[in-house]
């Protein structure tokens, strides 16, 4: 039997993280997340959803018009059948990003998807789910992020920067919390570490504040 999985929405929006941003995709949002962290932006994926079939995924993912494909959640990786999603839209000539927590395993992930690997701070109160063994699964196109809520949190970062050498596995992204870690404050403590890491906001935020579907 065809693949099926829970879906929350399927839109079109410009991508506002990432080294992609700015550009128009299409954004798969997964219903259901094992985390519960405390800055989380998409509560509303965690129950409800839809059930829908690969195939009228795919289609409408076609719609779209959009060539890059944003799989998020949620967590993706909490539904089996995401992965045999990811590598159909890889298949048919989509980029592919996947937007994971970083709790759940990457070893099944198609080498093709760009997968964005969000480790846990303290303050998001999920550090403890943190799956290390994902790091040595990723490649140079994948990419970390941490969202930090507060300088304990940018310490720590930092420490986890330097300790795991993430530098040379792929790029690292830091993001301040939103309305918890003022951009400046951020801006400067990189600026005066000198860290390998490229400073991002939430772009769509800046446009369509907390907007769902955006």
């Amino acid at each position: 039997m065809e693949g099926r999985l829970r879906i929350t929405e399927i839109f079109h929006s410009l991508q506002g993280e990432t080294r992609s941003v700015g550009r128009p995709a299409t954004f798969v949002r997964l219903t259901g997340c094992p985390l519960r962290c405390h800055y989380c932006d998409t509560a509303y994926a965690f129950h409800g959803g839809e059930w829908r079939q690969i195939a009228g995924i795919l289609e409408a993912v076609r719609a779209g018009g959009n060539r890059l494909v944003v799989v998020t959640g949620g967590e993706p990786l909490a539904q089996a059948d995401v992965l045999p999603l990811m590598t159909q839209l890889c298949d048919a000539g989509y980029e592919v990003f996947l937007e994971t927590s970083g709790a759940l395993s990457v070893a099944g992930v198609d080498a093709r998807v760009v997968k964005v690997l969000d480790l846990k701070s303290p303050d998001s109160g999920e550090c403890e789910r943190n799956l290390w063994e994902n790091l040595p699964l990723l490649n140079p196109q994948d990419q970390i992020k941490f969202v930090l809520c507060s300088r304990a949190d940018y310490d720590w970062a930092k420490d986890v920067l330097a300790r795991e050498a993430l530098a040379e596995r792929c790029e690292i992204l830091f993001s301040p919390s939103h309305g918890a870690l003022a951009l400046r404050d951020l801006a400067e403590w990189i600026l005066a570490d000198h860290l390998p890491v490229r400073l991002q906001i939430q772009l769509h935020k800046l446009i369509w504040g907390d907007l769902p579907g955006h």
